[in-house]
């Protein structure tokens, strides 16, 4: 079975892919994850605040705010103990690249647009195939509108496509109120690939303590429900990558992820729960059910359960929710 996809045109031996997460601090790792069948693997978040610590009010920022799931297992220890400083990151890549064929996709979280270039240049310098940009900006001030929200994440990536020749995925959050339009416009605005979705931090409150608890749970398998429903409704329809985070457990999950349009599906949490071995489990689990159906690519069934080749596309609109519904006695 050929399990081989293109990730923003990037060739990748297996649609399985290694997302941010604090296992790929150690290059060891890196290889172990290719041995086990990872099509490429998202590094650690670089954040910039990490070097830029002179932000007014910047611990207050942290208090509120992190840039994603499996990576914030151990969420936000003080930043000068938390990962590594731009050298030893771009260290990093360098290593990695040098040990093993699949991509290495640099992991960026700014804040300001100078920040981005920056790092993104530097990222690429040291050799990273890729560069995936986590934005996550809280519009606290009520006055903002979400047309300047909008702008704000379209003027990222276009500063950040201006300044590097290397692929860029985003790495997008499920909030925005028409996330189809949104994907489009950044897709002109030229990003190479969408991430759906970012499973940001929420916070819990201590009610003996009275204090906001900062733990976090790894997701689960029910959570794949929204970005299958928008991978399945944005395939065809942009000409973006697509991949495939949150709630990736199993090889269960991929397929659905596949079947609905993904070029890729990223995990961490399952490789938390069950060690980096499990990639191989997963990949063969993916091969021995295309053996079942008689699958010989991925191609041969990718996207064939988006809303563009179901029989019934009112499946994934308010049909589909009046019928669920309808169901419950």
């Amino acid at each position: 079975m050929n399990l081989q996809t293109n990730y923003m045109g990037l060739k990748l031996k297996s649609p399985i892919m290694v997302s941010a997460c604090t296992l790929s601090e150690q290059t060891d790792n890196i290889v172990k994850m290719e041995d086990n069948g990872a099509g490429a693997v998202v590094l650690f978040s670089l954040f910039e605040e990490q070097i830029k610590k002179a932000e007014a009010g910047f611990k207050g920022v942290i208090a509120g705010t992190s840039n994603s799931f499996a990576e914030a297992l151990d969420y936000f220890p003080d930043l000068d103990d938390y990962n590594v400083g731009t050298d030893e990151y771009l260290e990093q890549i360098r290593k990695a690249k040098a040990r093993v064929d699949m991509p290495v996709i640099g992991s960026l979280n700014g804040i300001t647009n100078e920040g981005w270039i920056e790092y993104a240049k530097l990222m690429e310098q040291a050799g990273a195939d890729g560069i995936e940009v986590n934005i996550f900006f809280i519009p606290a001030d009520i006055a903002m509108s979400s047309a300047e929200v909008e702008h704000r994440y379209l003027n990222i990536i276009q500063s950040i496509k201006s300044a590097v020749k290397v692929p860029v995925a985003v790495k997008l959050n499920p909030y925005f109120s028409a996330i189809g339009n949104m994907s489009l416009r950044m897709q002109e605005a030229g990003a190479d690939s969408l991430v759906l979705f970012n499973r940001f931090y929420q916070p819990d409150f201590d009610i003996n303590e009275l204090v906001v608890k900062t733990d976090l749970n790894y997701s689960e398998s029910s959570e794949i429900r929204l970005p299958l429903l928008w991978i399945a409704l944005l395939y065809g329809k942009v000409k973006l990558s697509l991949a495939a985070t949150t709630g990736v457990q199993s090889a269960i999950e991929v397929i659905k992820y596949l079947l609905a349009g993904a070029d890729t599906v990223m995990t961490a949490s399952s490789l938390y729960k069950n060690g980096i071995p499990y990639l191989k489990s997963m990949n063969k689990e993916l091969q021995d059910w295309m053996y079942r159906m008689g699958f010989d690519n991925l191609q041969a069934f990718r996207g064939s359960m988006s809303q563009q080749h179901i029989s019934d596309p009112t499946a994934y609109e308010r049909a589909n929710y009046i019928k669920i519904l309808e169901g419950v006695k």
